[in-house]
């Protein structure tokens, strides 16, 4: 049976006090959901030290070990610092850092060998999303920015529709349904129906305390990536609940 895992990303926040927030979240972490917070690198290894039942993850990694790339971290080096996970793909990272499928793919080879779950993001753009596009651009990104060798273990996969991040806006229950079993029949279809059922599907995108619950609802929905709602225990910690009740 998948554990449900309740994901936060805190982007480029927080600086040393934020550590704080984690601490307050501990005691939900303690329930039937898996809780991660990734922080931004500055922070990593302080909140891996906190050692707590929370994971921790790095927000992106490099495909190389190591090398001449200033200012990048590589895969290697969010392990040693105390991540269990990395986000990889994520739509601010294809968008801002012109990343593609063939760079995310070798960025997850990486992380699976130095020993992380890749959290690997899918989605699609609003214009996409209008034009009906959605499922073969989720197929086209599933296919492109995972490599084989896929496990439950190694693999998580977050659908954010990008016209959702941080705008309030949701999809419907019916529309984030409609993609999450799209997802996981790819996944069984690739991978084999026990690899392929074994791996779990987020969601992420406007997720709060106010929608969670309905959200977790949906069929094949294994949890949630969170953006600014994880910033606070206030505001995380019910949707840990909700998952937690799911």
């Amino acid at each position: 049976m998948r554990r449900k895992l309740a994901a936060g990303n805190w982007k480029m926040n927080g600086l040393a006090a934020a550590l704080e927030q984690i601490e307050a979240m501990a005691p939900a972490a303690s329930g039937d959901a898996e809780v991660l917070i990734c922080p931004p690198a500055t922070l990593l290894a302080q909140a891996a030290a906190l050692k707590g039942d929370i994971a921790i993850g790095g927000q992106d990694c490099h495909a190389s070990e190591s090398g001449a790339h200033t200012g990048d971290i590589s895969a290697p080096m969010l392990k040693d610092a105390g991540a269990s996970y990395v986000i990889l793909g994520h739509s601010e990272r294809r968008t801002d850092h012109d990343e593609h499928d063939d760079e995310i793919r070798a960025k997850t080879r990486a992380a699976w060998d130095a020993g992380l779950t890749a959290v690997v993001c899918v989605g699609e753009s609003l214009a996409e999303r209008e034009a009906s596009n959605t499922l073969d651009i989720i197929g086209g990104q599933l296919a492109g920015s995972i490599p084989d060798g896929a496990t439950g273990h190694n693999l998580v996969v977050a659908y954010e529709p990008i016209w959702a991040i941080g705008t309030g806006k949701v999809p419907t229950t019916d529309q984030i349904g409609e993609v999450h079993d799209f997802m996981r029949a790819r996944l069984e279809k690739r991978f084999g129906e026990g690899v392929g059922r074994s791996v779990r599907l987020l969601y992420g995108g406007s997720v709060k305390p106010g929608n969670a619950a309905e959200i977790f609802a949906v069929s094949n929905v294994d949890g949630a990536l969170v953006g600014g709602a994880s910033l606070k225990a206030d505001d995380f910690v019910p949707i840990i609940e909700a998952l937690g009740h799911a």
